[in-house]
């Protein structure tokens, strides 16, 4: 373990107590738990990005067709009043 030193506002700081009191953890532990979670959270969506983009494009079914006409697109019958 490491002793760091912090510097928060007054109103920061004593949020964080309450926090860490309603926890039953200390201020000094609360705030390593919140830096441990937030720094995780990054690593693990990297860590899914980075496996995301070296996954193989696929290859699109079919042969490539024109966008359909707006008329078509938004043409909702079921919306239409009788």
């Amino acid at each position: 373990m490491r002793n760091v030193t912090i510097t928060l506002d007054n109103e920061t700081a004593a949020q964080a107590k309450v926090h860490a009191a309603e926890r039953g953890m200390s201020l000094s532990r609360y705030i390593g738990e919140v830096l441990r979670r937030e720094l995780r959270s990054g690593d693990i969506y990297d860590a899914a990005y980075r496996s995301w983009r070296a996954g193989k494009a696929f290859p699109l079914a079919g042969p490539a067709q024109p966008y359909p006409r707006r008329e078509e697109a938004y043409d909702r019958s079921v919306l239409r009043r009788r």
